[in-house]
């Protein structure tokens, strides 16, 4: 059996005083310890190779690998395996060769402050992240605990916040907690005036003004809140197509002629870590799609400039297919050959001739074929009447 050689430690502010004995024991005993600089400042005491993150970070696996056969540790950030460094090293190096050390983490230490029940609340990152993730998260009454980038980080957030009615939100950024010199900040988004240190905390409790934007991660957006030039799954189609593409955390879409990105965008919004590739040949619609998705909280959609079927060459197999830019035997063909077992696939059509592909499509793969119809008050006259959407006929399969 392999005997671990890479032990992964969590420190804290307090540092080497705050361990336990045995991963005190650990830490003294290394020959190499790899970390950033102030995980070197809070374990000075220990005699060891000292080694810095690596630039690229992405080069930090082949580094931990040539250390292999010395007693190597990692020095984290609270829990190694809670947004951490700890789980990127765990996808890359044999479990049995890693001890993991955990420490009490930020979020603890943030809802112990607030008395929060972490079982209540959001825990978020956006350390090294798009910040503008945090967006599809702003809820009433949501609490929010935030791994920030930065000192400029609150004052982001607060802006995103003041600029969707949730401008009374409380805010509150902690920074070296558990430390000496540990530090609060108290205010709300609106009056967000503080300059806070580098390596923070925030938590925020989400207070909605009577005309704050709802935003649910329910998908079925208003149509108002995106940009498009008309030409988008309308909202009451776009919860239903969402519902047969059953998003799941991690899950990937591929959203075939994606135009503004609405589908794309709920499907990332409805499941943490969601993933999205939206195809599309317009640049106009692409950069509707960017824009779009920066507001509503899904910055890492990825927009492949392209027609399908040749566009799906190369891209990573999808756990489910939207087809919505018009539909053919080969673009479906193509896309449900990449799909993994237990995919989702759903084809929405509204002119005739997309309608007979749908048919023949449901004859050779059964499925469910449905015709979706919508109607909505509007003005007629001085009265108000219903004004029909053009009918959508939908194609919805999953993969056995």
């Amino acid at each position: 059996m392999t005997e671990p050689w890479l032990h992964i430690v969590g420190i804290g502010e307090d540092g080497m005083d705050g361990l336990t004995p045995a991963t005190r024991a650990a830490v003294e005993a290394a020959e190499v310890i790899v970390g950033g600089d102030r995980h070197h400042r809070l374990s000075d005491a220990v005699t060891a190779e000292r080694v810095a993150w690596p630039s690229p970070f992405d080069a930090l696996i082949d580094l931990l690998q040539s250390f292999k056969g010395r007693r190597v540790v990692v020095l984290a950030t609270g829990d190694p395996l809670w947004f951490s460094v700890g789980a990127r090293i765990g996808r890359s190096i044999p479990p049995e060769e890693i001890v993991y050390h955990p420490q009490i983490s930020a979020f603890q230490l943030a809802a112990a402050r607030m008395g929060w029940s972490l079982a209540d609340v959001e825990t978020l990152t956006v350390h090294g992240r798009p910040v503008e993730q945090m967006i599809a998260f702003i809820q009433p009454d949501a609490r929010l605990l935030i791994l920030t980038t930065g000192a400029e980080t609150p004052a982001q957030i607060a802006r995103f916040l003041s600029d969707r009615g949730f401008g009374a939100s409380r805010m509150t950024v902690f920074a070296a907690m558990g430390g000496t010199d540990e530090a609060r900040f108290d205010g709300t988004a609106q009056g967000w005036d503080h300059e806070v240190p580098a390596f923070n905390t925030l938590a925020v409790e989400c207070i909605a003004a009577p005309d704050a934007a709802l935003l649910p991660r329910v998908p079925g957006l208003d149509d108002d809140l995106f940009r498009h030039d008309g030409t988008m799954t309308k909202q009451e189609v776009r919860a239903a197509t969402l519902a047969k593409l059953m998003p799941m955390r991690g899950a990937l879409l591929w959203d075939i002629g994606t135009g503004c990105g609405s589908v794309a965008i709920e499907w990332m919004r409805a499941a943490r870590y969601a993933r999205a590739v939206g195809i599309e040949p317009r640049a106009d619609r692409r950069a509707f799609a960017a824009e779009n998705a920066l507001a509503l909280g899904t910055p890492r959609l990825d927009l492949v400039d392209g027609t399908a079927p040749d566009a799906l060459a190369g891209l990573e197999a999808p756990d489910a297919i939207f087809i919505g830019g018009g539909v053919s035997e080969a673009v479906f063909d193509a896309a449900w050959a990449a799909l993994k077992p237990l995919g989702r696939l759903v084809t929405n059509a509204v002119t005739l001739e997309s309608q007979a592909v749908l048919l023949d499509l449901y004859h050779r793969h059964g499925g469910r074929l449905v015709t979706l119809s919508v109607q909505r008050a509007a003005p007629v006259g001085t009265r108000t009447g219903w004004r029909p959407l053009m009918p959508v006929t939908q194609l919805s399969l999953v993969k056995r």
